[in-house]
C-alpha cells in the first residue's frame, strides 16, 4: 500500500531532479567557460568550475533514480549556495519588474534540496530498506 508521505517524497525528489537536470543539461550544452572564468576571477582555481557538473547533472540523476538521495541533496544545496555567493550575491533580494524575485530558481533548488535532505528518499528509492 502506498503511503502519501512516501508519494510526496517521490514527487519532491523527481521535481527537483528533473528541473535541475534540465538546467544542468543547458549548462553542458553551452560550455563551462564562463563558469570557470567566474570561479578564477574570485581567486579560486578555474577547474573548480567542473563541480557545477556534479551538482547540476550527477546529483539530480542520483535524486531521480533514488540513490543516495540525502548525499545528492547536500551536493545540490552546496552547489546552489556557491552559485548564489559567487554569481548572484548582488541580487539576493532583488525583485524584477513583475514582482518576482530574481533568484527564484536558485532559491527553489536550494530549499527543495534542503527539504529532500530532511525528509529522506522514502519508499521509492533504490537504497530504501523496503526494497530488500
Amino acid at each position: 500500500m502506498m503511503r502519501s508521505d512516501d508519494l510526496s517524497k517521490l514527487v519532491l525528489r523527481l521535481t527537483l531532479g528533473i528541473l535541475l537536470l534540465m538546467h544542468g543539461i543547458f549548462k553542458v550544452q553551452n560550455g563551462i567557460g564562463g563558469i570557470m572564468g567566474m570561479v578564477a576571477s574570485t581567486g579560486l582555481p578555474g577547474w573548480l568550475g567542473y563541480a557545477v557538473y556534479i551538482g547540476e547533472v550527477i546529483a539530480p540523476i542520483l535524486l531521480i533514480v533514488g540513490l543516495y538521495s540525502r548525499i545528492a541533496a547536500v551536493l545540490i544545496a552546496i552547489n546552489m549556495l556557491v552559485a548564489i555567493a559567487l554569481a548572484h550575491s548582488g541580487q539576493l533580494f532583488m525583485v524584477t519588474g513583475n514582482g518576482a524575485l530574481r533568484l527564484e530558481t536558485q532559491y527553489f533548488f536550494l530549499f527543495t534540496a534542503v527539504a529532500v535532505f530532511f525528509s529522506g528518499a522514502g519508499r521509492f528509492s533504490m537504497n530504501s530498506p523496503y526494497n530488500n
